[in-house]
Parts: C-alpha cells; structure tokens; sequence
C-alpha cells in the first residue's frame, strides 16, 4: 500500500488508446492517488499517459510550480496542453515546461496575462515542433515574440494572437515567411495591421483556411483582394466591423476562393446586393453567413442564396431593415431550407410580418430563431410556427401593454408637493 502525491492539479489523463481515467477529487490543489492497486500507480506514473492535458476548469488554482511539475513528469510524452484562463501562470514556468515538454504541438495560452515576449522566446528555442499555439489577449505579446516563433517553430499551422494589439505588419511580415504551412490565423482586435500585412499573409500563406481580421478596422479591400488571390483555400473569413471594405471583397472572394464556407461581415454597411449576388453564384459551399446591419442589402441578396447556396445553415440579418417577407419566402423554399437551415437571426427587421413564419414552417431543421423588436411579428404568428417546429427557440420581445388612461378623466398627473407649489 502506498500514498503518492502526483503533480499539483486534478484533472483527466488519457492513455495511449485514449481511454480516460478521471481523478475526480473536490481539492484541486493536490491530486492523491489513493491506495487503489499497484497496477494504478504504475499507470499513472507513466509518464507516456498523460499526452493531453486541459486544466481550464482549474484555471484559478494553477500557478507557476503546478506547470512546472507537470512538465517534469511529463516531459517529451505531452502533446498537448491548455493553461487558458490560468492567469497565475508566467513566463518562468513556461521557460521550465519549454525545457521539459520539447515535443509538445498544441500550446493554449489565452488569456495568460502574464505573458511577455520572453515566452515565446522559450517555445522557439526548444520547442520546434509547434504547431497551434493560442496567446489571444496576452496583450504584452510584440513583434518580437512573431520573430521568435518564425526562428524556432517552422511547423506552425495554427496561430491565435488576436487582442494583441502591439502587433504590426513586421511581426506578421516575420512570421508567414517563415512558417509557410500556416492554416490558420486569428488576428482580431489586432487594430495596428494595415493592407501591408495582408499583403504578406496573401504572398506566403498558400494553405491559409481561415483568417479572422475582426475589427481591424484600418484594412480596406487592396489588402483584403491580396489574400484572396492567394489563398485559394481560404474556408473561413471573418472581416466584421472593417466598415472600408466594399463589394470588392465579394467580388474578389467569388472569383478565387470557391471553397468558402463561413463568411463573417458584420458591419460592413458598404456591401450590397450585387456583391453578394457575385458571391452566391461562385461560392455553392457557404453554410454560415453573418451580414448583420449589412443595411443596403435588399431581399434580392436573399434570392441568390436561396438558389446558389444548398448547404447554408446559419444565416444572421439582423438590422437589415431593407428585408421583408418575399425574402424570407424565396430562403423558405430554397434546397437549403428542408434539410440544411438551422439558426436564422431577424432581430430589428422591421418589415417582417408573421408571413415570413409562414414560409420558414417548412424549414424542417430550424432549431433558433431571432426575433426581437420585429414589431409586426405576433404571438400567434409564433404559436402557429410551433404547431409545425415543436422543438424551435423562439427567442422574441414583446413591449408591455400600455396601461388604459385613468378613469375621470380631469385628474392631475402630478404629485401633491408641485400642487402646492
């Protein structure tokens, strides 16, 4: 019989033919394996079985030392860590886990507010087999923290550094010419990059998937028009909040990247219907589409997609005031509608009426719809959609009613004391 204390953290381990073993224990400052059989021990001491680790429901018990000793029994076995959220967490033990874990492919460091440029030094100099890392809202986090990572982690796919707006054009310049496999960048919030950098990213990031550039509100369509000619593989985009760009973009998009299927242009006032008809007509694979407060859009933008785009499931035309009922009927009766259509948000559509519930009833995988402040949509409008989609979230506002005037008519509607003044 023996008592051990194992690392300072519970959480699932996973052995190598990912079956779980779960430590579920209500004190997350020490994990005790109690004297179960011989048989546990040795499996939990093996460093071999603990390749993926997520200590994100810990997040405020992890320190320093917790990752450092996870790293020392660990070592060259761990493929995969999350720290998110694990504020207690520096880039001293980061250096250690850096030194120990040389093998590991998917690092999680969001939120990590601790973080500087000196850990992104370490990865780079002993882990070159890095392939996501996420360091979003480490907002400490330069361009030489890019240029560290193109030196040691050519392997890099996946990079997550949005809210890390000390970021500019020469870390991004740095890094994709570097790291030429990169398929996924997330750049939100990274308000200093200008089309210069999207020039960089279009020039060397050929196996690009997705790209998030939400509210980087300096990029116009020039550097947006360069990622498209480049990065013909492009499946995800997200350009909400960029108000420069126009239907250039779509045009740009249904002429080069086909293999589109989420497109994220929250406003993004300048868009219009014949942009979106360009892109409809050339990209056949878009299933998620977010054109809220998109307000020059008309219910022409609605009859393309119904006709070119089977497989849309999520469609947001909130504040499209322009919308009305006759669109909604051509996306009711569209390929994508019986089958494919899942969520459809209408919040401040002012012109749709409860018809528009009438031509969705057919909409037979409509699990969400929004509804709120759509003043013509009706109670008994929703009722009869739920007769057909029992199941749907119905998610409305109605205004209180107004009370009756007060009977007597000639009563004062002012307290006693302005009476009497």
């Amino acid at each position: 019989m023996c008592w051990v204390i194992f690392f300072s953290v519970p959480f699932q381990m996973f052995t190598n033919s990912d079956e779980a073993v779960s430590c579920n224990l209500k004190n997350p400052k020490y994990l005790f394996l109690y004297p179960w059989s011989q048989s546990w021990n040795v499996l939990a001491l093996d460093g071999s079985n603990w390749q993926r680790i997520d200590l994100f429901d810990f997040q405020r018990d992890i320190e320093g030392r917790v990752v450092e000793n996870i790293s020392k029994r660990c070592g060259g076995f761990l493929r995969k860590l999350s720290l998110r959220g694990c504020l207690g967490v520096g880039d001293s033990a980061l250096r250690t886990f850096s030194q120990n874990c040389r093998n590991i492919e998917l690092l999680s460091l969001n939120g990590c507010t601790k973080i500087t440029d000196s850990t992104c030094n370490s990865l780079s100099k002993f882990c070159p087999k890095l392939k996501h890392l996420d360091l979003a809202s480490c907002t400490s986090i330069t361009n030489l923290s890019l240029k560290a990572l193109s030196e040691g982690c050519p392997l890099l796919e996946q990079l997550n550094i949005s809210w890390c707006d000390q970021v500019t054009k020469d870390g991004i310049q740095a890094l994709v010419r570097s790291c030429p496999g990169l398929k996924g960048l997330f750049l939100k919030g990274c308000t200093q990059l200008e089309d210069e950098a999207l020039k960089h990213i279009g020039a060397h990031c050929p196996e690009l998937v997705t790209l998030n550039l939400q509210t980087c509100s300096q990029i116009t369509d020039e550097g947006l028009i360069t990622i498209c000619r480049g990065c013909h593989r492009l499946q995800s985009l997200c350009v909400s909040g960029c108000a420069n760009i126009t239907d250039a973009i779509l045009h740009a998009l249904g002429q080069n990247c086909p293999r589109l299927r989420i497109l994220e242009v929250a406003r993004c006032s300048q868009l219009t219907d014949v942009g979106f008809t360009t892109l409809a007509r050339n990209c056949h694979e878009l299933e998620k589409m977010d054109l809220e407060e998109c307000v020059q859009i008309t219910d022409g933008t609605l009859i393309q997609l119904s006709i070119h785009c089977p497989r849309l499931q999520v469609l947001s035309l909130s504040h499209c005031e322009l919308i009305t009922d006759d669109g909604i009927r051509h996306l009711g009766s569209g390929p994508c509608a019986h089958d494919r259509l899942e969520v459809i948000e209408l919040d401040n559509c002012p012109l749709i009426t409860d018809a528009s519930l009438e031509h969705l009833k057919s909409c037979h995988s409509l699990d969400r719809i929004e509804l709120y402040d759509c003043q013509q949509i009706t109670r008994a409008g929703i009722k009869r959609l739920r007769t057909h989609l029992p199941n749907i979230k119905v998610h409305a506002y109605f205004a209180p009613v107004t009370p009756p005037p007060s009977v007597g008519g000639s009563r004062q509607r002012f307290c006693r004391c302005c009476v009497l003044l």
